[in-house]
């Protein structure tokens, strides 16, 4: 899967990033490099759901798919 990121300049130096596709998903890094790792965590973050405060009945099913 690809997903469009958008990268500011952050005006205390650095950078901070957003990713219009998922809503609230946003990060910020001091180096490029710290950027691209936040950035993906972040992502992965914004799209885990924890689904032990879910009420689930017998008939419902769990997938975990990779995209």
């Amino acid at each position: 899967m690809k997903i469009k990121v958008v990268v500011h300049p952050a005006e205390e130096g650095g950078y901070w990033a957003e990713v219009p596709a998922i809503p609230g998903c946003l990060t910020q890094g001091d180096t490029w490099e710290e950027l691209l790792s936040n950035i993906y965590e972040a992502i992965e973050a914004c799209m885990s759901v924890d689904i032990e405060d879910m009420a689930l009945s017998s008939d419902d099913k769990i997938l975990e798919i990779a995209v």
